[in-house]
């Protein structure tokens, strides 16, 4: 049976708890055994090297030293890595090391809340094959990213809110390598209800699936 590791904590405004929970209920349904935490210092263990995969939901944080490297060195390994929004690309500001192994870092939201469009750029890709462009209110993430990234799907900014961004098309999924280990990235799902939109629960679920080692 494969093994899952969820780190949930932080800042409790993306109801990371909730998260936990739904997303620990996915992959039980994929036959996980999936394991709980809720301090970095898991991070930090070394049996993580044995997990299939490790999903941090864990915004506005801070990751010792020790921790960020012993879960990169993990993935290095071929640990697989997902997440979603904040929970994974807003979790540690400071840590650069995090952030290379993520692919990105989110830096606004113009408007907050907002209607916007989300565009698969790879409808052939077994993660999004048979998922259509969608509308979605919520944040729109504007980030920093790795221009290595896979980038599956994206969103334009329209320039209502920060005029000098009108037209910059934006990752919004993507996956990457980090060494042997597979990295899946979805910034959608500013809280837990959205998991549950059709397109974002399939896309996370085949992501985190396609991140997960065998």
């Amino acid at each position: 049976m494969r093994k899952a590791m969820i780190v949930w904590g932080g800042w409790p405004g993306h109801d990371p708890d909730l998260c936990a929970s739904m997303i620990r209920g996915w992959l039980k349904a994929e036959g996980f055994e999936v394991r709980i935490e809720t301090t970095t210092a898991a991070f930090a263990d070394p049996a993580i090297f044995d997990l299939s995969l490790i999903i941090p939901i864990y915004t506005m944080s801070k990751i010792e030293k020790a921790e960020a490297l012993n879960l990169c060195a993990a993935v290095s390994s071929g640990v697989g890595l997902a997440g979603h929004h904040g929970g994974m690309c807003d979790a540690f500001r400071d840590s650069v090391d995090y952030q290379f192994l993520c692919g990105g870092q989110w830096v606004a939201h113009p408007g907050n809340i907002i209607d916007y469009r989300v565009d698969l750029t790879r409808p052939d890709d077994p993660i999004m094959k048979g998922l259509k462009s969608f509308e979605h209110r919520s944040e729109q993430y504007y980030m920093h990213v790795d221009p290595a990234n896979e980038v599956l799907a994206t969103t334009t900014f329209t320039g209502e809110h920060a005029p000098w961004i009108e037209g910059v098309v934006m990752p919004v999924v993507w996956k990457k390598r980090y060494g042997t280990g597979r990295v899946f990235y979805s910034s959608l799902g500013h809280r837990a209800y959205e998991l549950d939109v059709p397109e974002i629960r399939t896309l996370m679920t085949r992501g985190m699936l396609w991140a997960a080692r065998e």
